[in-house]
């Protein structure tokens, strides 16, 4: 395993971050884990080297949060964990959702309790919020630092110029800032590398990219996409316009460049963010350990520049997608 400073939060992560958002129940997606499973994930993942795990409140709805927690019972202290807040939890309380001081207390309150956890190492707001002030927002995760129940906040998908004005805001007013980003970004999605990503370079933002294999449009045959379970159920994996443009021609590329080395299409796409300066640690989602076993051996995978070139020369520009 090879580790990085996430950002300039001074913590050490693995480069592969575990997405633990097939742990909980099949009753919520069809290709959702029972606990089992995903405890035997977390404790392969651990002796791989992996000590980065990602979830979020509504995985499962709060199933995810708990297997989690269990897997990593007394070894909580090894494990940088980092959950969610934002979509609504009941559908009872309009107050469940949204990034409000009271949701964002409850919610992460109800999170901790799930997760078995004091503290949280990373509570990530899981889009943007229309309707609440980002000063509010701001202030609420800055206060849950102080009181020692999160050490760090994080932000994921959103346009460049609301988080420019977020981390501005937490500088005016005196606050502590969005220390990552968990972004849209894999080989047939790049259009965070005109705003987002320099931006985050520029004021040190780690990147924890999600979906780093397009929902698996990286990982096998554009022709066989819903071959696997998740592949034919998950309606998500569909809506992205990760085949517009140059998708075609990109996915086509992977399979031979993963022919040529004698290595998986999925590790030819890890590789390459691997690969990508100011990607600190992809989240990978997995419901194999078999995939994951995959995953941190792509880590060995070198790519020279010209093989980085000719993967990514088909791609062309495509609808913004991942921020709703």
């Amino acid at each position: 395993m090879e580790y990085t400073t996430l950002g300039d939060t001074g913590m050490e992560v693995s480069r592969i971050c575990l997405g633990c958002m097939s742990f909980g129940t099949s009753d919520w997606r069809d290709w959702v884990l029972d606990e089992e499973a995903g405890k035997e994930l977390v404790d392969r993942a651990i002796e791989l080297g992996v000590n980065f795990f990602d979830t979020a409140n509504m995985y499962s709805a709060g199933e995810s949060e708990r297997v989690l927690g269990e897997a990593l019972e007394g070894r909580r202290e090894e494990a940088v964990v980092a959950t969610k807040v934002y979509f609504q939890m009941d559908e009872e309380d309009p107050n469940s959702g949204g990034l409000s001081r009271k949701a964002i207390e409850q919610e992460l309150d109800a999170s901790l309790d799930r997760l078995g956890m004091d503290t949280v190492d990373l509570l990530q707001i899981h889009r943007w919020d229309y309707d609440t002030p980002v000063e509010t927002t701001l202030r609420a995760l800055d206060d849950a630092v102080r009181r020692g129940k999160v050490r760090y906040f994080g932000a994921s998908s959103m346009w460049a110029h609301q988080f420019a004005d977020a981390l501005h805001t937490s500088d005016r007013l005196g606050l502590d800032r969005f220390a990552t980003m968990q972004n849209h970004y894999n080989l047939l999605y790049r259009e965070e590398e005109r705003e987002m990503l320099p931006l985050c370079e520029k004021e040190n933002v780690g990147v924890i990219p999600w979906s780093p294999l397009a929902r698996g449009w990286v990982a096998r045959p554009h022709e066989e996409a819903r071959s696997t379970k998740r592949g034919e159920t998950d309606e998500l994996a569909h809506g992205h316009p990760y085949l517009e443009g140059g998708g075609r021609a990109v996915n086509e590329r992977v399979q031979e460049l993963a022919d040529e080395k004698g290595v998986k299409m999925a590790q030819i796409g890890l590789a390459w963010l691997f690969h990508k300066d100011g990607v600190d640690a992809p989240i990978v989602g997995t419901t194999s350990i078999e995939h994951l076993e995959d995953a941190v051996e792509a880590l060995d995978i070198s790519l020279s520049r010209s093989e980085m070139d000719y993967l990514e020369e088909p791609y062309e520009p495509v609808r913004v997608s991942g921020h709703d």
